[in-house]
């Protein structure tokens, strides 16, 4: 079953992550540091901008590909999408300067936030209602 709106910000995504994964390598070598973050604070930052992403992008994009799969609509599955793409790139930007853009940051983790707890609930009532757990 081709998915395309969790195709299409899934490819968006992976950019991102591409280009947040250059920002870590660029990092190392400016640094030195192969492993860890050798207590360089703009190689932390690039580390955790890369691995926050890590930890969040890829189970809002499995609810964005369930939502589709169980025929959510378009147009929520693009707010999802759209929304996890617009968070990701604040939080991003906001965690890499130093000091931290505070409003960049803070908004792109709560815009996470309410993208995962939207697209959970949403994806659990679909899933109840398709087992007939909610009629």
């Amino acid at each position: 079953m081709p998915l395309p709106v969790t195709a299409l910000y899934a490819a968006l995504l992976g950019l991102v992550y591409a280009g947040l994964t250059l920002l870590v390598v660029r990092g190392r070598f400016g640094t030195g540091v192969m492993l860890g973050n050798g207590e360089d604070r703009g190689l932390h930052r690039a580390v955790r901008a890369h691995g926050n992403f890590a930890e969040f992008v890829p189970i809002i994009l499995i609810l964005i590909g369930l939502g589709e799969g169980l025929k959510l609509s378009a147009f929520l599955l693009h707010l999802l999408g759209a929304g996890l793409l617009v968070a990701r790139i604040l939080h991003a930007i906001g965690i890499s300067r130093e000091p931290d853009l505070r409003p960049a940051r803070g908004g792109g983790a709560i815009l996470t936030l309410a993208v995962l707890i939207i697209a959970s609930l949403a994806v659990l009532g679909r899933a109840l209602t398709a087992i007939n757990v909610l009629g």
